[in-house]
């Protein structure tokens, strides 16, 4: 279902930036589920470039139970931008979900201004992406925006709208990498480091999709992916 998104994802990368591979172990980087009735296969790429330190994005087909793709794009410490979050889950084609955000390192007037504020009209747009929805795992004022797509839908939607909306906030997002100024004051460079490693942090504690990895691919094989893969940055608290 989200292969569409992926697709449009690398070319846009590949097309604009000189990206250079980030190593991913062999096993978090491919590996197929041996275990229930439906087998399950998951597919993760990891790149950098001069405007990015980290770009990674994650495809799970499970067939019709399961299509999940997921991606963050982690801007280099020399910008202050938000990272780009991607979240797209689909189960039975019947039970849809999706997130797509611009996730605010920050959360000063200026910054929201400057950052968060171009989405708005984006958002209006697309209205009825934009659900409200409870979050159950998160503080929706913590590194999520005002501004954020949100919203349980159906397959029609993904395709007619969706999509298109995908498309332009990744356009914006580009738009606001090109008018951003690097950083050049190494006390505003030491809070971006901390801020990105505190979004690991606080992600991995509450990412719920770390007991879907564990379904599929086992406990230890999760743990390894979700703070070695997704949120390397993050500090593992023992159990």
């Amino acid at each position: 279902m989200f292969q569409p998104f992926l697709k449009y994802l690398e070319q846009e990368l590949f097309t604009r930036f000189e990206l250079r591979s980030r190593p991913v172990l062999p096993e978090l980087e491919f590996q197929v589920s041996q275990r229930g009735k439906n087998p399950a296969m998951i597919e993760s790429w990891c790149y950098q470039c001069p405007q990015f330190r980290k770009i990674r994005y994650t495809y799970i087909n499970a067939g019709e139970t399961a299509q999940i793709f997921n991606s963050v794009i982690y801007p280099n410490y020399h910008y202050d931008l938000p990272l780009l979050g991607i979240d797209f889950l689909s189960f039975n084609k019947k039970k849809i979900l999706v997130v797509l955000d611009f996730q605010p390192l920050f959360r000063t007037p200026e910054y929201l201004e400057k950052y968060i504020e171009p989405m708005h009209n984006l958002r209006d747009k697309y209205s009825e992406l934009a659900q409200d929805l409870p979050m159950k795992f998160y503080d929706a004022n913590q590194y999520f925006s005002p501004y954020l797509l949100f919203a349980k839908t159906d397959a029609e939607t993904v395709i007619n709208r969706l999509f298109p909306a995908y498309k332009e906030y990744i356009q914006l997002y580009w738009q606001l990498l090109d008018k951003a100024e690097k950083l050049t004051d190494s006390e505003q460079i030491d809070n971006v480091i901390q801020a990105q490693k505190d979004y690991d942090q606080y992600s991995a504690e509450r990412d719920p999709a770390s007991g879907l990895f564990s379904s599929y691919f086992g406990h230890e094989w999760s743990e390894k992916f979700l703070h070695e893969f997704l949120f390397e940055d993050a500090v593992s608290v023992a159990v």
